[in-house]
């Protein structure tokens, strides 16, 4: 199977994981050892960027900061904050260029910049993220858990997390009403 790196995996009903369902996952590596990504339709309800600035001790702005969208990126690793953003903007050995138009950055660096009001055009913050490890991820697309699709940017840096899983699904032409839980083979 080629790279799906710069794809989006696409949860199909009935999965079996309540962490992915109904998720839009931005992939940002994909190969022999395994594959990595990003839940970019779920929001952390609960922590906004400027409470995270905060609680890591990042200086900002009394008024005018950015308001950086805060997701689950998934259930590895939670406490561990991606930036995924357009590829305008690079850390220096930080910076994974997952294609011409997104990378992901993982260190303070792009917060600080945010917060100064800089840093890249498009961004979310993810915490935590989804991991798979060697033929893991070929083998649940082979038993029908994920479709795959282009990364559209309208959909990527959209803000209505809530339409992402049918904007996905609609632009690899498929209906999300004639969906079914079921999988089978012909």
């Amino acid at each position: 199977m080629d790279s799906l790196a710069g794809q989006f995996l696409i949860a199909m009903p009935g999965m079996g994981d309540p962490r992915f369902e109904r998720s839009v996952v931005y992939l940002c590596a994909h190969g022999p050892e395994g594959a990595m990504g990003l839940i970019v339709n779920k929001p952390a309800l609960d922590l906004r960027f400027a409470d995270l600035l905060d609680q890591l001790g990042i200086p900002r702005p009394d008024r005018g900061l950015r308001d950086i969208r805060v997701h689950f990126g998934g259930p590895v690793e939670g406490g561990r904050g991606f930036v995924l953003h357009s590829s305008d903007w690079a850390t220096e050995g930080g910076t994974l260029r997952v294609d011409d138009r997104v990378s992901m950055t993982a260190t303070l660096d792009i917060l600080r910049r945010i917060a100064e009001g800089g840093g890249p055009r498009d961004s979310m913050l993810a915490l935590g993220y989804a991991g798979w490890g060697p033929g893991q991820l070929e083998d649940e697309i082979g038993r029908n858990a994920w479709l795959t699709g282009p990364a559209r940017p309208e959909i990527l840096w959209s803000r209505a997390n809530e339409h992402k899983w049918n904007a996905a699904l609609k632009a690899i032409g498929v209906d999300p009403l004639g969906l079914s839980s079921a999988a089978g083979r012909a």
